[in-house]
């Protein structure tokens, strides 16, 4: 059968952990050598294998590796950037969360919050967020595809406080500013006396499908403390994206 063949083909490269040429192939799998070339030519035109410069090389295209990397359960996900967040959430002193894109929503799915019991916290809580007014949604939408901004633009957007923004050249203007700053704050846009910031979390060439934030109350949440925990996230974000591509590799391996 055709799509066992194209299988077979993808599992011997992922397998192979290099590039891999038709006859190397061709030597993994039995297929005679102008079949496996077809069927590598076949999956580099959707994207599932990537050709490397210079010659019929193959390796894991970017499309298969998001492909895995949405599809990996929420637990996984979280058990993968717990350790960060919670290591985040002590040293910050203020709870913590971890947001992902799915299905064009953004989601909050994990939070780690201070051990420090004394000093009172935010609990963000979980479940989705609007797109146009928390931070966890901003730090993706700002780095998504025009489409799906122009989408987020031509809904209806709602006023959860006097501070939501609601015409969208607002919201296309606050997009710019966090490309340009590397994170996206929110103050008192979904409740008042609430404020966050968050940053957009990067996995290599496929976009940006996650977030991590921190919540705390306005009075903390100064425009310099934002400042600051916004540059410390960026950090922190790059840090949860090596981890979450470990968990990648091993989806492929």
């Amino acid at each position: 059968m055709h799509l066992d063949r194209l299988i077979a083909v993808l599992e011997a490269v992922a397998i192979a952990g290099r590039a891999i040429s038709p006859a190397d192939m061709q030597r993994a799998t039995g297929i005679p050598r102008p079949t496996c070339y077809r069927l590598l030519q076949t999956l580099a035109e959707h994207h599932l294998l990537d050709e490397v410069p210079g010659g019929s090389r193959y390796l894991i295209g970017q499309r298969l590796k998001r492909i895995a990397l949405l599809g990996q359960p929420d637990a996984d996900v979280c058990q993968a950037a717990a350790p960060t967040l919670r290591e985040t959430a002590i040293n910050f002193g203020e709870a913590v969360f971890l947001s992902r894109f799915r299905d064009r929503t953004v989601e909050i799915i994990h939070v780690e919050t201070p051990i420090d019991t004394a000093r009172s916290f935010i609990h963000p809580g979980l479940g989705n967020r609007p797109l146009h007014a928390c931070s966890c949604s901003k730090a993706i939408a700002a780095f998504a595809d025009q489409a799906f901004q122009s989408d987020i633009l031509t809904r209806p957007l709602r006023a959860y406080t006097e501070q939501t923004m609601t015409l969208p050249s607002d919201v296309e203007r606050e997009f710019a500013s966090i490309r340009d700053r590397g994170y996206a704050e929110c103050v008192e846009e979904i409740e008042v006396g609430v404020s966050s910031v968050a940053a957009p979390i990067r996995i290599g060439e496929l976009g940006v499908p996650f977030s991590v934030g921190a919540t705390g109350p306005v009075r903390r949440f100064t425009t310099r403390h934002r400042e600051l925990i916004g540059a410390r996230l960026i950090k922190v974000a790059d840090q949860i994206a090596a981890n979450l591509q470990l968990v990648q590799a091993g989806s492929l391996s």
